[in-house]
């Protein structure tokens, strides 16, 4: 931390709204009133949202008492400060000009709405329901093979800053500090549980085993599962791929078999978590740099980013965001400063994983059935269609 926040707002590379200049003299009331009273886009490109969406939420804020006007900052005044720095991947002083106010304003009230959506976070995180995912009901591939799983599990690391005597147990497997976040996500790319804070070197399955064992718990419904890929173990509740075994989306026309099959299936399915978590950095891109924020902090805004996520899949979901990343086969990339961490084949076996988590020899047998069984059922209906198409030819 050894940069001040002037020094890194003159050397950061933001991303400034076109239509900044025309404001650089005036007040940020001017500002913030000509976007919410202009085109919507307008709204969407400086605060992330449509402006029926950002009125509500601050409707929504005033009337659970948790935001309210002061005699100089409305509230919606408030929300967009806070909105412009998070979306725009700011630091207190490169908006200070902007929005006419001293960085102890504009770091107040950006705490103050941070606390806000935290404290109605849990109102837009919505556990799984009982239907089958019409994203699996309605795709051959997936249905009735995995007609129990209600979403994917995965894990993703965010840059942290943190002080040089707190650094050791950030620093990941890629030498990066960071905080190892995970994530439990619906197939139409929603979050139903997000677990944000743990160092950035702290094993996976550990963590998941704090996400199962904490009071506000990661809840998996009776006879359900997610999804996960090979960094955890294939455990009652998480279904991992076989280990060993080619895992991609690409489908394998020789030399295939079951497992290799289901890995391919399985990998297509999981993959919701990366347009997930891509939709979530292409709005929130403050997520993708070390904020300069105490650590506190930066763990509410991984939550409350993830929480504005939903709110706005919930009450738009044609948001243009999720337009971009809707489509498994998008090739749309989000650049990020720290490369995913690496996981060496062969995958590691799932005995090993375990010393993070308890769990019984008899429920490892049954979850291992389970995976095997849907495995058997995709290839004797792959190669039965094949059948049927060759006697057709």
């Amino acid at each position: 931390m050894g940069s001040s926040d002037d020094e890194k707002d003159a050397n950061a590379e933001v991303s400034l709204p076109k239509e900044l200049g025309h404001y650089s003299e005036s007040k940020s009331t001017k500002f913030v009133e000509d976007v919410l009273k202009g085109p919507n886009e307008s709204c969407l490109e400086n605060f992330q949202m449509d402006k029926q969406l950002f009125y509500k939420l601050c409707d929504m804020l005033r009337t659970r008492g948790l935001l309210r006007h002061t005699n100089r900052i409305k509230i919606e005044e408030q929300l967009a400060i806070f909105m412009f720095i998070v979306g725009h991947n700011l630091r207190t002083r490169a908006v200070q000009d902007l929005f006419r106010y001293s960085g102890e304003t504009i770091s107040r009230h950006f705490n103050n709405v941070l606390n806000a959506i935290m404290t109605v976070s849990l109102d837009f995180f919505q556990p799984p329901k009982s239907d089958v995912p019409p994203e699996i009901r309605e795709d051959a591939r997936f249905y009735p093979y995995f007609l129990n799983c209600v979403g994917a599990v995965d894990g993703i690391h965010f840059p942290v800053t943190v002080g040089v005597d707190e650094q050791g147990p950030f620093r990941n497997k890629n030498g990066f500090l960071s905080q190892n976040v995970l994530a439990a996500c619906s197939f139409d790319m929603k979050f139903h549980y997000v677990l944000a804070g743990w160092e950035g070197s702290v094993p996976d399955m550990r963590v998941l085993y704090s996400a199962l064992t904490r009071r506000n718990k990661l809840e998996v419904p009776d006879g359900k599962y997610y999804l996960v890929d090979g960094k955890y173990a294939n455990i009652p509740g998480f279904m991992a791929p076989y280990p060993g075994v080619s895992y991609s989306q690409l489908e394998f026309v020789h030399s295939q078999d079951a497992r290799e099959l289901f890995n391919q299936r399985h990998c297509i399915l999981r993959s919701v978590t990366d347009r997930t978590f891509a939709a979530l950095k292409e709005r929130f891109p403050i997520l993708l740099s070390a904020p300069s924020y105490p650590l506190a902090t930066q763990v509410k805004l991984v939550v409350a980013a993830c929480a504005l996520h939903n709110y706005i899949r919930i009450e738009n979901p044609d948001d243009w965001i999720f337009k971009m990343y809707e489509q498994e086969a998008t090739t749309l990339q989000v650049q990020d400063p720290m490369p995913p961490l690496q996981i060496e084949p062969p995958l590691v076996p799932a005995e090993t994983q375990l010393s993070d988590i308890p769990v019984g020899g008899e429920e490892l047998e049954h979850a291992s059935q389970v995976r095997d069984a849907i495995a058997t059922d995709i290839w004797n209906d792959y190669i039965r269609d094949f059948a049927a198409i060759d006697d057709v030819v």
